[in-house]
């Protein structure tokens, strides 16, 4: 199943380490990535294959959740087909 990885947040060093290696460990691939900086805030827009993965998608997003507020960054999951859907309206 592919899903969409957001970042979003001031920037700083070793966000993309931290998202890359929290995904790295749960044996899901990142497919695509974006990343750009908008004066001091940080924006990274990830296609990730979590067809690998054995951790639950719901489990998933709460980790991911857990791991943007220690690095100080709002982190984001969802399925592929409805970040597609959202953004054709």
């Amino acid at each position: 199943m592919r899903a969409v990885v957001t970042v979003t947040g001031s920037d700083r060093r070793g966000i993309i380490a931290k998202v890359s290696g929290f995904l790295f460990e749960r044996n899901i691939n990142i497919e695509d990535i974006s990343q750009t900086l908008l004066g001091d805030q940080f924006a990274m827009i990830m296609l990730a294959d979590t067809s690998e993965s054995s951790v639950d998608f719901s489990k998933l997003s709460s980790e991911l959740e857990e791991l943007g507020k220690e690095i100080g960054m709002t982190v984001r999951i969802q399925h592929a087909d409805i970040f597609d859907a959202m953004h054709k309206i």
